[in-house]
């Protein structure tokens, strides 16, 4: 969400930035709303200003003994008159609060200026892709054939874009889930919490998954209730409408939950696997920062959710998303990109952002230090999608005869060197 002061007064500047995104938003219903506001405005004061003229003649013609009827009925006409034009400028404050909702936040100045995922620009690359004597597979080869994943059966159970984890595959990702909060909450200081997985439109406004992406949500019918898309949506809300202490500033919090989204408009894409799925696992990041600090924050996190994929020995790359594939909310992007051998290419595992105040606004997030109160800046990024690791981990850990190996950090949480092939 926009202020809108700053949004009328600096409209040109904001309205170029804007343009640069995909889909930019049409303004020109904003100058219309804006021309009208202020013809109401200049009309009102105007009409207020006779009124007062007229009030005060009034007060002069009764001390003279004069007839003030007419006078009168001239300033009850007027106020009238002001109350209407009063009323159609609270009703297009209304109408722009709703215009707002559907802007997206406009893109920090360091974010390069691009059309599509081709112009996002690589900050840093750790790690050489592994050099294999065999052609590897791909997960959705490799993992029917260890018998650790079933995406027939899957299908048969709810449909498609659904897993079903055996033996080791639900080990597997249980253990990555531990091992990710574990190293969060111990080496990178997030405080853990566990939210509830349904969530109210409020909180999906608070966030700006509402209302301009309704459609990728999956709602329970006859309640107002939602699941989650990510953990994001009720972690930022646990502070909404509250008002924190700037000096107890950054809050980082670590929650585990699994994600459900319809993926509408993805049809085609990553359909093969599951890199792309309706449900899936994934630990969050959400940091609450002061103005001044969240872009170092934003730093501090992405290095947090990297560190993860350092410890796993996985090979990656970190992206600076530019302005034609921001999210809606973000200010500023970077994604983490995992290699995947079976597919050749870097695959997105994570999503950092700063979303400065703009979900703070919809959420009515505050900071106070002092006598002074403003908005917090929030943050989050995945600190890992679940799922996506673990297709790593099988894919980059393949051996030549069908096992793969579970990389240390690992280990003490499975008691297993090696993933063997079992039967389904």
């Amino acid at each position: 969400m926009h202020d809108l002061a700053y949004f009328r007064n600096n409209f040109e500047q904001v309205a170029a930035r804007l343009a640069t995104r995909s889909n930019p938003p049409n303004l020109d219903r904003f100058r219309e709303l804006d021309a009208r506001r202020r013809s109401a405005i200049t009309q009102a004061e105007q009409l207020k200003a006779k009124a007062n003229e007229q009030s005060s003649e009034i007060g002069k013609q009764k001390k003279a003994g004069g007839d003030t009827t007419a006078l009168q009925e001239q300033v009850r006409a007027l106020k009238t008159e002001i109350a209407e034009l009063d009323r159609q400028k609270d009703a297009i404050d209304a109408e722009f609060q709703e215009l707002l909702a559907g802007i997206p936040n406009v893109p920090h100045e360091s974010v390069p200026v691009g059309k599509d995922a081709e112009d996002n620009l690589e900050v840093r690359r750790v790690g050489d892709p592994r050099k294999f004597d065999f052609e590897p597979k791909a997960h959705w080869d490799l993992g029917p054939e260890l018998g650790i994943l079933d995406l027939e059966r899957a299908t048969k159970i709810t449909g498609a874009r659904f897993a079903l984890y055996w033996d080791m595959g639900a080990k597997l990702e249980r253990a990555l889930v531990n091992f990710m909060l574990d190293t969060h909450t111990r080496e990178h200081g997030y405080t853990e919490v566990l939210p509830p997985f349904l969530v109210n439109s409020a909180s999906l406004f608070g966030t700006g998954q509402l209302p301009k992406f309704k459609d990728d949500q999956f709602k329970c019918e006859g309640h107002d209730f939602w699941l989650i898309p990510t953990a994001e949506v009720p972690v930022t809300n646990i502070y909404r409408d509250e008002t924190l202490d700037a000096d107890a500033l950054p809050v980082k919090l670590v929650a585990y939950t699994p994600c459900f989204r319809s993926e509408a408009g993805s049809y085609g894409r990553d359909v093969r696997g599951i890199i792309r799925q309706h449900q899936f696992q994934k630990v969050e990041l959400v940091k609450f920062a002061r103005p001044d600090q969240s872009y170092q924050e934003l730093d501090k996190l992405t290095d947090d959710a990297e560190d993860i994929l350092r410890r796993l020995g996985l090979p990656f790359r970190t992206v600076t998303l530019c302005t034609g594939d921001m999210g809606f909310s973000s200010a500023k992007t970077y994604d983490i990109e995992v290699w995947l051998p079976g597919q050749n290419a870097y695959k997105e595992i994570s999503s950092c952002s700063n979303y400065e105040a703009f979900q703070a606004r919809r959420a009515s997030i505050r900071m106070r230090s002092g006598k002074k109160s403003e908005f917090a800046h929030t943050l989050n990024g995945s600190g890992l999608a679940i799922g996506r690791t673990w297709v790593a981990i099988v894919e980059n850990y393949q051996q030549k005869d069908g096992t793969v190996v579970i990389p240390p950090a690992l280990r003490p949480y499975l008691n297993e060197e090696v993933i063997r092939p079992r039967k389904l």
